[in-house]
């Protein structure tokens, strides 16, 4: 689903500008965070911190991308940690395929959550494939205060059944969301 982001990031400095504060959750190899940075974003990278092979993974993909300032942190969706606590307020937060378990999905809010109370018109733009039909983020959503636009993937000409020369997204069914507080608009 990472590639899915390219579109969208490329008119990063037309988007958001050259300095936005961007933290991508469920980082794995990094695309999307790795092209903000490339596009001037100031970016943490995040992985859980139960899983140290994933961030050893988003220290390899900057160090292959030249990109030494880019910050890599272990955060565990819905966990408290001195890493989480000491981020500073986020632009962006990127999220690529993490509603993938229905049973991680509101550990995932709770962390989203946490950073928007550090910055309340912070957007998490979020990717994934839809895996079931008959799972929702709605009650969720509704549970924190936030809400959810989907981006129509003909917007960024990210409606193929191949982008950026890969088989992605295929015939899988894939959205784009972007989530905000109830009461920011998006």
């Amino acid at each position: 689903m990472e590639c899915m982001f390219g579109p969208v990031l490329w008119s990063w400095p037309s988007t958001c500008g050259f300095t936005e504060d961007l933290c991508q959750i469920g980082a794995g190899v990094s695309l999307p965070g790795i092209t903000a940075a490339k596009c001037g974003a100031e970016v943490t990278l995040s992985d859980s911190s139960e899983l140290p092979h994933c961030l050893e993974v988003c220290r390899q993909s900057c160090q292959m991308n030249n990109l030494p300032q880019v910050h890599i942190v272990g955060l565990t969706w819905g966990h408290m940690s001195q890493d989480l606590l000491a981020l500073p307020p986020q632009d962006i937060i990127l999220a690529s395929d993490v509603f993938f378990e229905p049973e991680d999905f509101e550990d995932i809010l709770t962390t989203v959550y946490f950073l928007m109370q550090k910055n309340p018109k912070v957007h998490l733009w979020s990717t994934y494939q839809v895996r079931s039909a008959d799972w929702s983020l709605e009650a969720l959503l509704y549970k924190w205060d936030m809400k959810c636009v989907h981006i129509p993937l003909e917007s960024f000409d990210a409606d193929k059944e191949d982008i950026a020369e890969s088989t992605l997204p295929g015939r899988h069914t894939v959205e784009m969301l972007v989530i905000s507080f109830a009461k920011d608009s998006v």
